[in-house]
């Protein structure tokens, strides 16, 4: 791998100041949170879980059931978890990438890289017709390589989206660096329609703001514990109240699930981002970047960035880890972020002397296949969609679409996919989980080194979006204490 493995004191200097809080979250116009659920309610929808994938849910609701009752609960703040800590990467792509969707439903990816590309679409049309202020940006996105068997794999990537209807292009070093400027950039692989930037955090605030202008009725900081039939009804209990509902979404990501069969099948997995203070005008020239295209590189693990409204680059990915467990505990990682600021240095060494502002981590809901899966509970009236691995800034307006579709028995183009009437393989049970997601990291590095990266494999963009095609992982066995104690400061100079 050409990115380098120790740790100089420039990159530790870059992180002198940096502050443990997510910069979409950090702003006093955050709003203030909604009452919690007591007593108890009614609806003909509930929907436990207020990010995208929920937020999604029940504003589609409404738009296709007029009249419907809607109600979210949410243990903790809107977008305070995946939906406000990822990179604001709106991508086209259900399936994780174009590789990804081929090697697992090739006969269906014609059709998967159309609804997703409508989906887009609707998201755009969405945030135009609400007003909501989230900086939504269409913008192409550049996948670079850095080592030339990336190069050698671009070609291959290009025959493969064509087969689905999608174009990219190959660009030289010279037309890369012309976009954005990095001596470590050898050539790449340009989308010019399959993706958007966003700021995520205002996106679900003003998602919530529309959800309530069309009566839904959200409540945050109120735990779901449990969920259970009560006649012809699904009772929802929190820890002040209750919801008796007829139909129950659940969107609750990587969190432990309320139905225990799908934590068979999901993992929590984090990494880290960093976010640098605006740039000078002198600095930004340094790199170009006029544009502001989304960026990442082509290995396997790789690096996800973009510029902000106000001119400052977020930085995250490649690192990505399993601990089985979750919690505050596990949102930093000293380790992770010196070697991010490492990385960002040696692509951009003009820019030394930048500070980063702030760095964050988050969990995010893996599975095996890399992109999501629905099923029902409950005798049907419980649906849920988890396991977008990433990708769920985008995908999770699909989810909700499909989730819909399984809760009022509606046959549908997307009913009919073999992605969404499939599951994805189970995880092993402990200790033979962890075993093998550190070999699965192990077999990643290895594959960094000696073959062509699958360039398209995945999409860039929020926590844990670190590795391509194979499950974001934990370091080898071999370093297994130094990667469970994540407190101690591993940095060398």
């Amino acid at each position: 791998m050409p990115f380098p493995s120790t740790i100089t004191a420039p990159a530790l200097a870059a992180l002198d100041d940096v502050r443990r809080s997510v910069f979409w979250l950090d702003r006093p116009d955050r709003p203030e949170p909604r009452p919690r659920l007591s007593g108890t309610e009614s609806a003909d929808l509930v929907v436990i879980g207020a990010g995208f994938s929920g937020l999604w849910t029940a504003y589609l609701a409404t738009e296709r059931y007029p009249g419907i009752e809607v109600v979210v609960v949410d243990g903790g703040r809107i977008a305070h978890a995946a939906s406000g800590r990822n990179g604001g990467f709106v991508a086209a792509t259900l399936t994780h990438g174009i590789a990804n969707g081929l090697d697992r439903w090739p006969r269906d990816m014609p059709t998967l890289s159309r609804l997703g590309q409508a989906n887009l679409k609707e998201i755009q049309s969405t945030i135009e017709d609400e007003g909501i202020d989230c900086d939504f940006l269409r913008v192409s996105e550049l996948s670079v390589a850095i080592d030339p068997h990336q190069v050698d794999g671009i070609p291959e990537s290009i025959d493969r989206a064509a087969s689905v209807g999608v174009t990219l292009e190959s660009l030289d070093a010279a037309a890369a660096r012309a976009r954005v400027d990095s001596p470590t950039y050898l050539g790449a692989l340009l989308d010019p329609e399959g993706v958007a930037l966003v700021d995520p955090a205002r996106l679900a605030w003003g998602l919530a703001d529309a959800c309530e202008r069309r009566g839904v009725r959200i409540h945050e900081l109120s735990p779901v514990r449990g969920l259970h039939r009560a006649g012809g009804k699904v009772e929802v209990h929190a820890d002040q109240g209750r919801v008796l509902a007829d139909r129950v979404a659940l969107a609750t990501s990587a969190y432990p699930p309320l139905l225990k069969r799908l934590g068979w099948y999901v993992l929590p997995v984090y990494d880290s981002v960093l976010m640098t203070e605006p740039l000078t005008a002198e600095q930004r020239a340094s790199i170009g970047w006029r544009d502001r295209e989304g960026m990442t590189d082509l290995g396997n693990q790789f690096h996800y960035y973009r510029m902000t409204e106000d001119g400052r680059i977020l930085w995250g990915g490649y690192d990505a880890s399993y601990y089985g467990d979750m919690g505050p505990h596990r949102e930093h990682n000293p380790e992770a972020l010196a070697r991010l600021s490492e990385h960002f240095l040696w692509t951009f060494p003009q820019l030394e002397g930048v500070r980063f502002t702030h760095c964050w981590s988050g969990a995010i809901d893996t599975c095996s296949r890399f992109s999501a899966f629905w099923g029902t509970a409950l005798e049907g009236r419980a649906a849920y969609s988890v396991g977008f691995t990433g990708l769920g800034v985008g995908a999770s307006r699909f989810g909700a679409e499909v989730m819909l579709d399984r809760l009022w028995g509606e046959e549908t183009e997307r009913t009919e996919l073999e992605m969404v009437r499939s599951k994805p393989l189970p995880f092993p049970p402990q200790p033979l989980r962890t075993i093998g997601v550190g070999l699965t990291r192990w077999s990643i590095n290895r594959a960094d080194e000696r073959r062509p990266a699958q360039c398209v494999a995945a999409h860039p963009g929020c926590p844990g979006a670190g590795f391509r095609q194979l499950t974001p992982a934990v370091r080898p066995p071999t370093r297994v204490a130094l990667w469970r104690d994540t407190g101690a400061s591993t940095a060398r100079t």
